[in-house]
């Protein structure tokens, strides 16, 4: 049997602290705190907890070349060898680990910057009510940020003296300016009422649809958004929860660009529940006629920007573009609007099949009609989206 290394690992030395009843009749507190080590790599779901020798092993295997197993026999126990094997930190040629090699082997085709992949993977959430957590610390107010936290930085950051500063003129209103005052984060979506399919589908097309395509090379189209991508690869999919909407069955669905149109995706026993762990407990975000999961595929981005330690800010400078997009094509059309990075990967990823290392979840949008009256607090500090209510 041949081994080598997991393409990607990350051993954190971890301080964990545990309840020690002797520590406690001696005189101490009765916390005790103890080093371990967790290996994190990106195609396993979670850190594994391994042993200080696990570890210095572990750093001296190669993750590119292939070494027969019993010539690693003196380096480890067996058992423990065994073990690395197993939980995928080992990547072997046998039958018995093959499901393992092949998540292996799928992470090294997406061409990750190693550290990249790591932060990627430990960020994931799962089953997290991110919402009610906030609120029963008491933090969801201003008043219990500033408690709990003391003041914030200065909103307004200067630079050199005050003697120095050069006035600009200001800018004649447009309405682009209008537009853009008008841009704000619903929180009150009306659930009583269908968006009508043409407003869902001018919103769909303005932001994600494919505005142009050129033939570059052999197997080499790109295409142009309203939206800017790096090297102009557009890897970012959106990926549709459809709640109320004229004409359109509630499900799950896929976006082309090419030919504007959806692909239906296998249903989910509750739509709703998904939506609310979507976007983290914020059930007023989960009431949105539609939620957008905003999914690149990374090896599309990456397939340019190979192991390159720029490539994973590019697809989140991707995310955030098409975000801001969508806020003014849907605040356009007098809809409400929203992004939220407070959402929980891991059930987005399983209702659409997607895979984290390959094309896994970074935000999700929504948008929907605006409820007619605030039932959950808005900042809308020039009032210019509820003065029109």
């Amino acid at each position: 049997m041949q081994v080598r290394r997991c393409a990607v690992l990350w051993l954190e030395p971890r301080e964990v602290a545990h309840f020690e009843l002797d520590d406690l009749l001696g005189g101490g507190t009765g916390v005790v705190s103890e080093m371990r080590w967790f290996a994190h790599a990106p195609h396993m779901p979670a850190p594994i907890e391994v042993g200080a020798e696990a570890a210095t092993f572990l750093g001296k295997v190669s993750p590119t070349d292939w070494v027969g197993r019993g010539s690693l026999a003196d380096a480890l126990a067996a058992d423990v060898l065994e073990g690395l094997c197993t939980n995928g930190l080992l990547v072997t040629d046998g039958s018995e680990h093959a499901a393992l090699r092949a998540g292996d082997d799928r992470l090294r085709a997406n061409n990750w910057y190693g550290l990249s992949s790591v932060w990627h993977a430990a960020s994931r959430w799962g089953g997290i009510d991110a919402a009610g957590e906030v609120a029963e610390a008491g933090m969801n107010t201003a008043l219990g940020l500033r408690t709990a936290y003391g003041a914030p930085p200065p909103v307004f950051h200067d630079r050199g003296s005050v003697e120095d500063r050069i006035p600009l003129a200001r800018a004649e209103r447009t309405e682009l300016d209008e537009l853009l005052d008008l841009r704000s984060t619903c929180r009150n979506f009306d659930t009583t009422r269908e968006l009508p399919q043409a407003q869902f589908a001018n919103v769909l097309e303005r932001v994600f649809g494919a505005r142009g395509q050129v033939h570059a090379a052999d197997d080499f189209d790109v295409i142009k958004r309203t939206s800017p991508s790096g090297g102009a690869l557009h890897p970012t999919e959106a990926y549709l929860m459809v709640q109320r909407v004229e004409g359109i069955a509630p499900g799950l669905y896929h976006y082309r660009p090419g030919d504007h149109s959806l692909q239906p995706l296998p249903p989910v026993e509750d739509l709703a529940k998904l939506a609310f762990y979507a976007v983290g407990g914020q059930q007023w975000f989960a009431d949105a006629h539609v939620l957008v999961v905003l999914a690149p595929r990374f090896g599309r981005n990456f397939w340019k920007y190979r192991n390159h330690p720029k490539a994973y800010r590019v697809t989140i400078l991707d995310v955030g573009h098409l975000s801001q997009t969508l806020f003014l094509s849907a605040i356009d059309l007098g809809l409400g609007a929203y992004v939220t990075a407070a959402i929980n990967e891991v059930d987005i990823e399983k209702a659409f099949g997607l895979t984290s290392f390959v094309d896994g979840p970074l935000a999700v949008c929504g948008f929907g009609i605006r409820s007619d009256t605030m039932e959950t607090s808005e900042f809308d500090p020039n009032r210019t989206v509820w003065k029109r209510k």
